[in-house]
């Protein structure tokens, strides 16, 4: 620890830290961390990235059990700027932790609890790996409200993995249930503790539900006027000191954006309003609106320079990988408008065609009853029984909304029905 009182190694360490990658960034601070208070494990949970909000580091002994649900109760107890020595449950036993709790401005702040291997750390080092953490988690929540594209691009996996998570809840209640059947079924208990115990497990089971799906929709959205808000703390230090009028109108809206929308959202708006500064506009208004199942951002200036109102490769990186695309409007003398737009989730699946709900089978049977024949005859020629072709028919007639054989033939020649098949 006496290295610590060096202030270019407390530099340095702080510096290694802040280069670290989001797989490196748990490691290094365990690590530095370790110097000053000893501990076996780090678990961590931010609130800024949908992704993995769980991270681990130390003996898989204790973070191969760590659960969601037991670091929240611990984020409860976390006091941001102090180290907090208490007992709680982590790894699915209690032990003896230490919290560390953080609060940026910008981001939704983070929580990391260490297990000592000392029963009472030092004062003076709970002082330093607090303020260590509140130095090196306002940087990790800028970068995770800043993603590059191809974390965004990379989503993809993590909605499998949360589909993995859905997956494994439902087996955690499937046992629930489970556990309540026994309890009721058994002989040992009085109808009483049966029920009191069925209770229990009930109200505990519930808990730890809605616990989960609440933070699941923490991380994977936030409504639209929060998510304004923030940028609105961002763009203050940017534009407070410029001698130029920034206007920002919010969406006026609580409905949810995924955590990817926003975020991109919120780059796309900072880096638009930076570019009309650059090119010498005295006033810029951004705002944002839900139109339909897009998010339009729209950056207006009156920025002589309209040459140069084009969005930066940078800013399209950020928007394809959401299928955004850009409007633009510049006028000499006027100004510029740029608005990127951003769906808001994914295209709904084209109607299909009449023809195309029938398969292989029914448009045979449909082929020939557009030719005029009866069922006898196509049941011969498809080498099925009249019954079958029955059957078929009110399939047919059924998936193409119609209500007999002559409104199907002539949806069928009126489609231009080409089959290959048998009938003939």
């Amino acid at each position: 620890m006496d290295e610590w009182s060096d202030p270019l190694y407390v530099l340095s360490q702080v510096e290694h830290m802040l280069a670290a990658t989001r797989a490196e960034f748990l490691p290094r601070f365990s690590a530095a961390a370790a110097a000053v208070l000893p501990h076996r494990a780090a678990a961590m949970e931010t609130g800024d990235c949908s992704r993995i909000p769980i991270k681990v580091d130390g003996d898989p002994a204790i973070t191969g059990s760590v659960t969601s649900a037991e670091l929240q109760r611990l984020a409860a107890l976390g006091v941001p700027g102090q180290a907090v020595v208490t007992e709680a449950t982590l790894g699915g036993k209690r032990r003896k932790l230490v919290v560390l709790s953080s609060a940026p401005v910008i981001g939704n702040g983070a929580m990391i609890a260490l297990v000592p291997t000392e029963d009472a750390p030092a004062e003076l080092a709970l002082g330093i790996v607090a303020k260590l953490w509140d130095i090196v988690s306002v940087n990790a929540a800028q970068r995770a409200t800043d993603p590059e594209p191809e974390i965004i691009a990379s989503n993809l996996a993590a909605a499998t993995a949360r589909a993995q998570t859905i997956t494994d809840l439902g087996q955690t209640h499937a046992t629930t249930l489970a556990s309540l059947l026994a309890v009721l079924r058994s002989r040992q208990l009085g109808d009483a503790a049966a029920r009191q115990t069925a209770t229990d497990l009930a109200a505990a089971a519930l808990v730890e539900l809605r616990s989960v799906a609440d933070r699941d929709r923490e991380l994977s959205a936030e409504p639209a006027s929060a998510a304004f808000d923030t940028l609105a703390a961002q763009l203050d230090p940017l534009v407070r000191h410029n001698d130029v009028t920034v206007d920002l109108s919010g969406p006026g809206d609580e409905r949810p954006l995924a955590q990817d929308i926003a975020h991109t959202a919120r780059t796309v708006t900072r880096g638009l309003v930076l570019a009309a500064l650059e090119r010498g506009s005295t006033r810029v208004r951004a705002s944002w609106l839900i139109d339909g199942g897009a998010l339009r951002i729209t950056v207006r200036d009156d920025g002589p320079d309209v040459a140069r109102a084009v969005p930066s490769t940078g800013l399209t990186e950020r928007i394809t990988p959401l299928d955004g695309r850009w409007e633009v409007d510049a006028v000499p003398g006027w100004g510029a408008t740029i608005t990127a737009i951003l769906p808001l989730g994914v295209a709904e699946t084209p109607e299909l065609r009449p023809l195309d709900r029938l398969n292989s089978r029914e448009l045979e049977v449909l082929a020939g009853i557009a030719m005029g024949k009866r069922n006898r005859q196509i049941a011969e020629e498809l080498q099925l029984t009249e019954h079958t072709v029955k059957f078929h028919v009110r399939k047919i007639l059924g998936k193409l909304e119609v209500t007999s054989r002559g409104e199907a033939a002539v949806l069928a020649r009126e489609l231009r029905l080409e089959v290959v098949g048998h009938v003939s």
